[in-house]
């Protein structure tokens, strides 16, 4: 087992619970976008297809920096939590296959939306909350110490810049806008605060604009 000295390590992981709530909320969000779509709107389908489309690349990104940047580091550092660590991957795969569920069904429904067509898409996102929710419960209650007490900051730091690097150009401020949604006035001090000059810049000039007007048409028919 390998110690790392109390001032290497991370002073906290209060960002990936930021995360974890972006897409605890999507997940919820989602099948209520969906009952709204009116009959045949296909325009309102496909916004919110795209919109679980952009939710699921964002939680496969997230999970392949897990994977590759810090369950290996943890198995490395703390045999006797070993079997809690291991099954983090497993449970990865659980939730990608609940996404694919979702992927089979949506095309029908996005091309012909009707509460008939919707029924399937239903059925396969209550299917994924289920499997995201108990997923994310268990890494905040078990896993989360384990990263505070094993990681140094510089490699906790390095999750957050892997999905930076490995997300669309075209998609960092909307997944930015996602997360200072969720984020309390505290979290989006931080979460700027480490961002590149050029980034705010874009954030503020284009990014909260272009984010605050697609959600807007995204959830335009709930009440």
């Amino acid at each position: 087992m390998t110690n790392i000295d109390s001032r290497e390590r991370p002073n906290s992981t209060r960002e990936m619970l930021t995360v974890h709530r972006v897409f605890r909320r999507e997940s919820a969000l989602t099948p209520r976008l969906v009952q709204t779509v009116p009959n045949g709107n296909t325009g309102q389908a496909a916004l919110i297809a795209q919109n679980f489309r952009d939710y699921q690349l964002g939680l496969h990104m997230h999970h392949t920096g897990e994977d590759i940047l810090v369950w290996p580091l943890l198995l490395a550092r703390d045999a006797l939590d070993a079997e809690m660590v291991r099954r983090m991957e497993p449970e990865h795969q659980v939730l990608a296959r609940s996404m694919d569920a979702v992927d089979a069904v949506l095309p029908a429904w996005e091309a012909a939306p009707s509460a008939a067509t919707a029924g399937p898409v239903l059925a396969a996102l209550g299917t994924h909350a289920e499997v995201l929710n108990d997923h994310l419960t268990d890494e905040e209650t078990n896993i989360l110490p384990l990263i505070e007490k094993h990681l140094t900051a510089a490699e906790w730091a390095k999750t957050g810049e892997h999905f930076a690097k490995t997300a669309p150009p075209n998609k960092r401020l909307f997944f930015l806008g996602a997360l200072l949604e969720e984020a309390d006035p505290e979290e989006s001090v931080m979460m700027l605060a480490v961002l590149p000059a050029p980034a705010r810049l874009a954030w503020r000039l284009i990014g909260r604009r272009q984010y605050t007007r697609r959600i807007s048409r995204i959830r335009a028919y709930l009440t």
